[in-house]
């Protein structure tokens, strides 16, 4: 009891803390008020649940366009962000004040205008009334107040830069280069507010249409028990190794990561347990809290929800959700291997043991092929599910979909019934101490992997839309609240099935109003993003930055990547991950393509959003301001600071990863078949451990300084074979640029042709870069295919090829091409020998290392040599 009393305040804080940065920290008491925050997020989840279900359109009733369902959902967020998060500390915690119901109220119709007025602005389009301005002055104000209110001060001063920069561009005080024309306030408020191309854009578009459902996805996930059941399942599996607890979080943090694209939730939630336990096998309270922190931010790496920015580089890259989760799975996958690794180093640097003496290597060729059976069987399982459900739709027709849900349904209960047949997870640190066997509690909870397989399904094998996947699997989940502890209490032979009902749809309740408070903050957040993105594309100051990362850098690409991956350090120090993601890519995305360009290295724009984002994540960790290492920090009670560097430390790897696909984009299985996939898994995990080691300064034994030197050497060269070879060969031969068309029609299906332009940009600058033009598909003449794959059209004069044409939205137009440009060379990869035959003398250096330190173990050990 007393244990409990002491951990009571721990646990109040902690919970004090999520609840200021993530659903509000204001708990009436007074009817009114309670109600409020229960009904409200309820009303919200359940309107997102309908706009994405087909009902309104088979009912007609709630049709509305894209635009509409952005302002009610905007709407939802800043009523909620008035009324839940306390404006200042001396604000009331305990009631909503009558001026608080006020504002929020004149700020969720300000927000919500275009739902209402729709066909007024629309048929005033650039032309907006005394009413349409004030209303957008307004919802601004009230819009940045909210995002204050429930994400701090950095991101509403952000934005408050980039509008002051709007109106007072054209100030004379200013350096003349970044000096603009200025704004009216009637062309602002219309750009930012009236328009899709602000506020109400692509960014609010993927948070009302993907992102919450995602969210309230995961958060019924959590509610049903399955965070709870992947946390036990961790640490029975491997909390008997030495420093057991810490790879238990690990592991924990990567499931967690599935439902959860919060790190600072991520954290609290195991965090609470993990921590504690590592503590107490001699983790010291910085180094338990910082590998709670490096785990809960690699969470939010993992797909398929990656802190909503899964979604968002649909939008902004042009490619399907599918494309977006195979380049982030190998980084994500090695580089939480790496951090078990790294947990397994610092265990044995500190003399830690286990109840089991399993040898490290046999550890991590068992944890890998687990990880790999795992998804070979979970592929192989969607494959096959999607194979049967093609035969019963060619011979059922329209019937086949019933016949599925009563086959879901079975396997359900199925489920269900296995799990009754074992007591209920239970949820405390002693508990956590005396588990039962893995595989037992594996059996308890296989019912919670079914949406998880069903939104997979969707996703992977039927390719249906983020959105409608995740409306599936969320009613999949609201079935699965009402029903598991009914269907349980009825095969225990219980007599409370109505009881437990009841609990089901109160857990109903409950998960759907967590979900919306959830997306308070990340709803505001997107709406604020939109006013800079809007900023940018008013004012065109997305080209003076590029100019000045570029004069900063001197044209080096790698000095470039380096200021790039500042920016979006300094950023996220104060904004949220996906609102860093969304400015950052928005201002230096085309600034790296462009400067690879010219440097000779066409980097897939993917790539470049996907090292933004690494770096973006990076943010919650760097101190001063790392939030998710100040909740570690809040249960481990050690100091901030200190458990943020030493999270810093951990995470090198993280901040390693995006250099490295940049300039080897194979990491990103780009281009790359499924056997070579597995090939770049396999040296990529290698190359990740080995450096993991070489930073540790620990292989064997503790490394002397030259060998982790080598080890890092080693490294480099399974990571960027290329590198080396380039040294000694060139990797491309040029040709003509006359022999384009030849060249098009003659290239093998699904592949692209390089090209070497030149020519003046609208800046009157010239241009000499190198472009990657994808081609149509083949049976077609070169004209067709370039046209059909890169939107590009050529003309020839005088023996030479000139860009004739280009289709707008197209992929050679988004590259920056413009017309007049002149095709200088094309470029071939050479004939030469395999880049891999540096593989050799980097694993015989690697050989040389082991021999010498185990033998220093051997001698340290006492066993003859």
């Amino acid at each position: 009891m007393s244990e409990e009393k002491q951990h009571a305040p721990q646990n109040s804080d902690l919970e004090d803390f999520i609840a200021d940065s993530d659903t509000g920290g204001r708990l009436p008491r007074d009817g009114f008020g309670k109600a409020a925050l229960w009904y409200i997020p309820l009303i919200w989840s359940v309107y997102q649940l309908w706009i994405a279900s087909p009902l309104p359109f088979m009912l007609g009733i709630g049709v509305w366009n894209d635009t509409q369902t952005r302002a009610i959902h905007l709407g939802f967020a800043v009523l909620l962000a008035f009324i839940a998060f306390p404006g200042l500390k001396s604000s009331p915690r305990h009631r909503i004040p009558i001026g608080t119901w006020v504002i929020a109220i004149v700020g969720a119709l300000a927000s919500s205008y275009l739902f209402y007025a729709y066909e007024g602005v629309a048929a005033r389009s650039g032309a907006p009334n005394t009413t349409d301005v004030v209303v957008s002055v307004i919802g601004i104000i009230l819009l940045l107040e909210a995002a204050r209110r429930s994400l701090g001060f950095p991101l509403m001063g952000v934005a408050l830069f980039f509008l002051a920069y709007v109106f007072f561009g054209s100030w004379s005080g200013l350096p003349e280069v970044v000096q603009w024309k200025g704004a009216s306030l009637n062309k602002a408020m219309s750009h930012m507010w009236l328009t899709t191309e602000g506020v109400f854009g692509v960014a609010l578009g993927v948070s009302s249409g993907f992102v919450f459902l995602f969210v309230l996805f995961g958060a019924l996930l959590n509610q049903a028990g399955a965070g709870n059941y992947f946390l036990q399942l961790a640490f029975a599996a491997l909390g008997h190794l030495r420093g057991g607890p810490a790879k238990a979080a690990v592991i924990a943090s990567a499931a967690t990561g599935l439902i959860s694209g919060s790190s600072i939730a991520n954290v609290v939630t195991t965090g609470t347990f993990t921590i504690p336990l590592m503590k107490r096998v001699g983790f010291p309270a910085t180094k338990a809290g910082a590998v709670e922190v490096s785990s809960s931010i690699n969470g939010v790496l993992t797909p398929p929800v990656m802190g909503a920015v899964a979604f968002l580089m649909t939008e902004y890259v042009g490619i399907s959700y599918v494309e977006v989760v195979k380049t982030a799975i190998v980084p994500a996958a090695i580089s939480y291997v790496a951090l078990v690794y790294i947990v397994h180093l610092e265990a044995l640097k500190m003399g830690m043991t286990g109840t089991s003496r399993m040898h490290p290597l046999k550890f991590m060729l068992g944890a890998i092929f687990i990880i790999a059976t795992s998804i070979v069987i979970a592929g192989g399982t969607l494959f096959l599910t999607g194979v049967i459900v093609d035969a019963l739709q060619g011979v059922l027709g329209g019937a086949a979909v019933w016949v599925i849900v009563l086959v879901m349904a079975g396997l359900y209960i199925l489920a269900v019934r296995f799990a009754a047949a074992r007591p209920d997870l239970e949820m405390s640190i002693e508990s956590m101490q005396h588990l039962p066997p893995a595989r037992e509690i594996f059996k308890t909870g296989i019912h919670y992997i079914l949406p998880i397989l069903l939104l997979m399904y969707l996703l992977m094998i039927e390719r249906k839309s983020p959105g409608l996947s995740a409306f599936w699997s969320a009613i999949g989940m609201l079935v699965i609240l009402a029903t598991q502890n009914p269907l349980k209490a009825y095969f225990r032979g219980q007599d409370n099935v109505l009881d437990e009902l009841k609990r089901g749809f109160s857990e109903i309740a409950e998960g759907l109003i967590v979900g919306a408070r959830n997306m308070i903050g990340l709803a505001a957040a997107m709406g604020v993003a939109g006013i800079i993105v809007g900023a940018v594309t008013l004012t065109g100051i997305g080209q003076v930055m590029a100019e000045f990362v570029e004069f900063l850098s001197g044209g080096n690409l790698l000095a470039m990547l380096f200021f790039v991956a500042l920016i979006s350090i300094v950023l996220g120090m104060g904004l949220p991950t996906t609102a860093n993601y969304i400015v950052v890519s928005s201002l230096m995305a085309g600034v790296v393509v462009e400067l690879g360009a010219q440097a000779g290295l066409i980097v897939p724009l993917v790539a470049v959003h996907m090292f933004v984002f690494y770096f973006g994540i990076m943010a919650d960790v760097t101190p001063p301001v790392g939030l998710a290492s100040f909740a570690a920090a809040a249960i481990s009670k050690g100091d901030p600071l200190r458990t943020g560097f030493q999270a810093f430390f951990y995470s090198i790897r993280t901040a390693l990863l995006p250099f490295l696909f940049i300039f080897n984009t194979d990491l990103l299985l780009i281009d790359v078949g499924p056997y070579q996939a597995v090939f770049v898994f396999i040296v990529a995990l290698i190359a990740m451990l080995l450096f993991a080691a070489g930073t540790m300064n620990y292989f064997m034994v503790k490394s002397r300084i030259w060998e982790s030197a080598v080890l890092l050497l080693v490294a480099f060269t399974l990571f960027q074979p290329g590198f080396f070879l380039n040294q000694l060969q060139p990797e491309f031969e040029t040709r003509p640029g006359s022999q384009i068309f030849t060249m098009a029609e003659s290239a093998a299906a699904d592949s692209s042709i390089r090209v070497r332009l030149m020519g003046e940009n609208l800046e009157g600058d010239m241009v000499d870069a190198r472009y990657l033009l994808p081609l149509g598909p083949s049976g077609a003449s070169g004209t067709d295919r370039l046209f059909d794959g890169a939107g590009i059209e050529f003309r020839e004069e005088d023996g030479k090829i000139f860009v004739d044409n280009l289709n707008f939205g197209g992929p050679a137009e988004q590259l920056g091409i413009d017309f007049d440009w002149e095709v200088v060379e094309l470029e071939v990869e050479a004939d030469r020998m395999a880049k891999e035959i540096f593989y050799l003398p980097a694993f015989l250096l690697l050989g040389l290392v082991y021999l010498l330190q185990m033998r220093r173990k051997r001698k340290e050990e006492g066993v003859p040599a």
